[in-house]
């Protein structure tokens, strides 16, 4: 069975659940672009986000993969062709 692309509300949730929200910034706005660092996720945030997705998602992301994608766009590139 295929299981479905990851979604940017899905990756919103994770992000929140994970390592929650900075009170600057609206998540709910259009974020595809921002840098991570931008909306206040460092390397220990996105860490525990890979292993939510990993997860959730039951694929395995290679930490230089993951640092490489800055952007949620990015990450959900890499996370709808695995």
């Amino acid at each position: 069975m295929t299981r479905p692309d990851m979604t940017i509300e899905a990756l919103k949730r994770i992000l929140r659940e994970g390592a929650g929200a900075d009170e600057g910034v609206d998540l709910d706005a259009d974020i595809l672009d921002v840098e991570f660092a931008e909306l206040g996720y460092d390397s220990l945030a996105m860490l525990e986000t890979a292993s939510r997705i990993e997860r959730e998602y039951g694929i395995k992301l290679e930490d230089e993969t993951t640092a490489a994608a800055r952007t949620p766009r990015a990450l959900l590139a890499v996370v709808n062709s695995r």
